[in-house]
C-alpha cells in the first residue's frame, strides 16, 4: 500500500500484477480501495491492477467546499504519472465510480482503452436534487449513522447478505466514511451533467445495471447506455455496492469485456 502526493491531495493506492496492461479501479460513493478486496487478485497474472481511495474518502485526503469531477479525473492522471504508466489504460468504476471513469474517458480518450462501468451514478434526476441535499444536510449534522440502515437497505438488498460477516464487515466500514467529505462528494454529483459528453465517448464501453439494486435501478444503468454509442449492456443479479456483493460475477464481466475488445 502507498501514500502518494498527487495532483495537490494525499492519496491511499496500491499498484499490484503484471502485465504490459493496467486496469485502474475506481470504488463507489462510501467506500474505499477494499471495495475491490475480492476483484484485484483475480488480474494479478492478467495485468496491473491501480486501485486508490478518491479523495475524501478512506485513508485519502479529506475534502470541503467545492469538488468537481475535473479534480476526480486529474488525480487518476497524476497518478498514472507518479507511477510512471503511460500509454492507454483500461478503467472499471462502480456508482459514482463509473461517472469518474467515463469523465476520465471524455478528457483523456488518448489515455484510454475500455472502460467499465457498474450502476453509474452520472447524475442526480432534477426533482431528486432537494431532498437528496437536505438529507446530505443531516448526515453531516448527525453523522453517517443517521443514513446508514437506508443506504444498506437500498444498496445492499437483503437478498445478497447470505455472507453475513461480508455486509457487516463493509457496514462498518461505510460508518467510518467523514460526513463532510461525503456530504462534499455527493454534492459533486449533484452538480454533475454528462449526457453530452456520454453521447461523444468514442472508447469501448460497457455498462452493468444490478437487478437487485434500489439505489440507481437497473433501467437507469440500461438508460446510461443507450446513451452512449455503441456501448454494451449487461443486467446482472447484484445490488448497487456491487464489487463487494458479487466480485466473481463483476470480474467475470470486467475479465471478459476487455478481453473481447483488447484492451
Amino acid at each position: 500500500m502507498d501514500f502518494v502526493e498527487a495532483n495537490g491531495v494525499g492519496l491511499r493506492c496500491e499498484l499490484t500484477g503484471a502485465g504490459e496492461r493496467t486496469l485502474v479501479l475506481v470504488h463507489e460513493m462510501g467506500g474505499s480501495l477494499e471495495s475491490w478486496d475480492d476483484v484485484t487478485p483475480r488480474f494479478a497474472k492478467s495485468r496491473r491492477v491501480l486501485r486508490y481511495d478518491t479523495r475524501g474518502a478512506g485513508l485519502s485526503q479529506k475534502v470541503r467546499g467545492e469538488l468537481t469531477l475535473d479534480a476526480m479525473v486529474d488525480d487518476i492522471a497524476a497518478l498514472l504519472d507518479a507511477y510512471g504508466i503511460a500509454g492507454k489504460v483500461a478503467l472499471a468504476g462502480i456508482a459514482v465510480g463509473g461517472a469518474i471513469a467515463l469523465h476520465f474517458a471524455a478528457r483523456h480518450p488518448k489515455r484510454t482503452s475500455a472502460v467499465v462501468v457498474g450502476s453509474p451514478a452520472t447524475g442526480i434526476a432534477a426533482e431528486r436534487r432537494v431532498p437528496a441535499l437536505e438529507r446530505l444536510a443531516k448526515i453531516e449534522a448527525a453523522g453517517m449513522a443517521f443514513a446508514v440502515e437506508d443506504s444498506m437497505q437500498n444498496g445492499y438488498a437483503p437478498e445478497l447478505r447470505s455472507d453475513l460477516k461480508r455486509f457487516e464487515r463493509f457496514r462498518t466500514r461505510w460508518l467510518g466514511n467523514d460526513p463532510s467529505s461525503y456530504a462534499t462528494i455527493w454534492r459533486m454529483l449533484a452538480a454533475a451533467e454528462m449526457q453530452s459528453e456520454l453521447a461523444r465517448l468514442s472508447v469501448p464501453v460497457l455498462v452493468i445495471g444490478g437487478s437487485l439494486d434500489r439505489v440507481r435501478p437497473a433501467a437507469m444503468a440500461e438508460g446510461t447506455a443507450k446513451s452512449i454509442p455503441g456501448a454494451r449492456y449487461i443486467e446482472l443479479r447484484t445490488g448497487h455496492y456491487m464489487s463487494v456483493q458479487t466480485p466473481d460475477l463483476v470480474f467475470d464481466c470486467i475479465d471478459d469485456f476487455l478481453r473481447s475488445v483488447a484492451a
